[in-house]
């Protein structure tokens, strides 16, 4: 590897990873939440490292959205002082790479565990483009997903056209895992994948970005507007709670929403653009109404 390992590291000091023979390394430090997704905003970044003060912070980073932000595109590594069993494996589901003693994590080994993440996402991202389908819910994965928006794009290159990005971020299934199981929150997935497939024109794509994001491409709308209404009627439509292991489960979603060609012209940025919409609760609605079952 020739060029530096873009590392953004959230905490207190900066990590020296200047000698390691696991680099070259270039560090970017921040020391809010707030200023690691603005970071985010602004470039594409290796790995990210989120220093953690404990147990309830990891719990609370289990449920921050910006961690779904993060390990769209780079390796996250999280350190923690004595992280439990049950945080590391939740945030490993989430997408994370690894979890970190505090006091093991010296320069020598971050550099070793932070190369080696990279590695791991490298070789995730290839086996994505192998396998352009999500096994979980039947749509397509976030490598498809670009595929199809870079294809629009070029189209509209041509064909100018309004058209939409949509990011949608569910919160609820972590609860549902943790309350009925592993297998009952895939069932769930699955049943959201279902919901927001019958509300949405056989033209338009549905894609599962992470575990708890889901994508939607609008590849024709008649005016800006229309990206919206659509996206007022998903989070509407997710309000009914789902029947799941014989239980009413309800979930919320925060939708984002990015138009060609006011939030970008390429696949990264409009995506990108509409997960921070999403993070920030842009189109957010709490699912708490009558009941209704999804086969």
């Amino acid at each position: 590897m020739n060029d530096p390992i873009q590392l953004l590291h959230l905490g207190p000091g900066s990590p020296d990873l200047s000698t390691s023979a696991y680099g070259p390394f270039t560090v970017h430090s921040v020391t809010t939440p707030s200023e690691l997704v603005a970071a985010l905003d602004r470039q594409s970044y290796d790995a990210v490292v989120l220093a953690q003060a404990g147990s309830d912070g990891l719990a609370q980073l289990a449920l921050w959205p910006g961690l779904s932000r993060a390990v769209v595109d780079a390796a996250v590594l999280v350190v923690a002082p004595e992280p439990t069993t049950a945080h590391a494996v939740r945030l490993l589901q989430l997408g994370v790479q690894d979890v970190l003693l505090l006091r093991e994590a010296g320069p020598e080994m971050l550099a070793r565990a932070v190369r080696l993440g990279v590695e791991r996402k490298r070789i995730l991202r290839a086996a994505r483009r192998a396998y352009a389908t999500d096994l979980a819910t039947g749509l397509p994965n976030h490598a498809q997903l670009m595929e199809h928006m870079n294809h629009l794009l070029a189209l509209r290159e041509r064909e100018p056209a309004a058209m939409a990005v949509l990011a949608l971020r569910v919160d609820g299934l972590a609860a549902t895992a943790a309350r009925l199981g592993q297998e009952a929150a895939q069932v769930l997935r699955r049943k959201v994948a279902v919901r927001l497939r019958s509300g949405l024109r056989a033209s338009d794509v549905v894609a599962s970005v992470e575990v708890d994001i889901f994508a939607v491409l609008l590849a024709w709308i008649d005016d800006a507007a229309s990206g919206e209404r659509v996206a007022s009627k998903l989070a509407q439509s997710m309000r009914r709670p789902f029947s799941v292991a014989g239980q009413d489960v309800t979930l919320a979603v925060c939708i984002g929403v990015a138009q060609v060609p006011q939030h970008g012209r390429d696949a990264d940025a409009l995506l990108r653009y509409a997960l921070t919409q999403a993070g920030q609760g842009r189109t957010g609605l709490s699912a708490r109404s009558a009941a209704a079952n999804d086969d």
